[in-house]
């Protein structure tokens, strides 16, 4: 049976809360997740999960109850707590009622998997949590074998970013913190083709030969694509406005030419 937390000054309940900050997630090397759907996706991947705090209203669904019947099982520390302490505690303006404290899982680009025609997706300072999530939800669905980011983008670990990859930050590896020289390195050693994105760009995104080894670039998104992956890039390519929008938005740029490079890449892929 598990404890049942009645104050906010237990010391699990302040972490939780502490772990609001991207100061305190990144000095303890943990993170939240929260609802039933994340955490089912945290329970079936191989990341740590430490704590799961919960409400008595939440664990009354049938579904929840089995989540945290197996996290127990899988030695995870279980508390009760009550509904004004998990509202203090919680990052979502609708609680669930349900949170995992989870360890940060941090990859090193070195040991990125060999595959003879990686297909990786890259966020060249995307600065919004949400587009960071979607970005990496987009990556896992058209099978990419990895997400590079550079420093200045969105914190990984945000509650919103976490939230907007609905569980895709559990499935496939996200580096985080590269520099443009970590990332043109590694590209240039692996023999992996550099693919930015520009409006500037003359060539057409469905033009370009994306059945190759390839790592595709989603810029920030007011100023786009950094010059220093353009300057280093091989080929650039642009997606065709054909109504009066002024641009698509990263996220939904990222699906269209990645679901391409699905579409050219099918007879290994599909």
């Amino acid at each position: 049976m598990s404890e049942v937390v009645t104050s906010l000054q237990n010391k699990i309940v302040k972490l939780a809360a502490a772990l609001k900050l991207k100061k305190k997630r990144d000095e303890l090397g943990l993170f939240t997740t929260e609802g039933i759907r994340l955490a089912e996706e945290a329970l079936c991947s191989e990341w740590r999960i430490q704590y799961c705090l919960y409400t008595g209203e939440a664990s009354s669904a049938l579904r929840a109850s089995n989540l945290i019947s197996l996290l127990e099982a899988k030695g995870c520390k279980i508390l009760e707590v009550l509904p004004h302490i998990y509202e203090k505690i919680s990052d979502t303006d609708q609680p669930q009622g349900i949170m995992l404290l989870i360890e940060k899982h941090n990859y090193k680009l070195d040991e990125l998997p060999y595959k003879q025609f990686p297909l990786c997706a890259i966020l060249d300072g995307v600065q919004d949590p949400g587009n960071v999530g979607t970005l990496i939800r987009t990556a896992d669905a058209t099978g990419c074998d990895a997400v590079l980011m550079t420093k200045g983008c969105a914190d990984l670990f945000s509650g919103k970013t976490v939230r907007s990859s609905m569980g895709s930050i559990f499935h496939l590896p996200v580096y985080t913190d590269l520099t443009h020289y970590d990332i043109v390195s590694f590209l240039n050693k692996n023999q992996i083709k550099l693919i930015t994105t520009s409006l500037d760009s003359s060539d057409v995104y469905f033009e370009a030969d994306l059945t190759g080894a390839a790592a595709i670039t989603f810029g920030n998104e007011g100023n786009g694509v950094s010059a220093e992956m353009l300057n280093s890039s091989d080929c650039r390519l642009h997606i065709p406005i054909i109504g009066k929008a002024e641009s698509l938005n990263v996220s939904a740029a990222a699906a269209v030419i990645l679901y391409e490079a699905v579409r050219q890449r099918r007879s290994f892929v599909l």
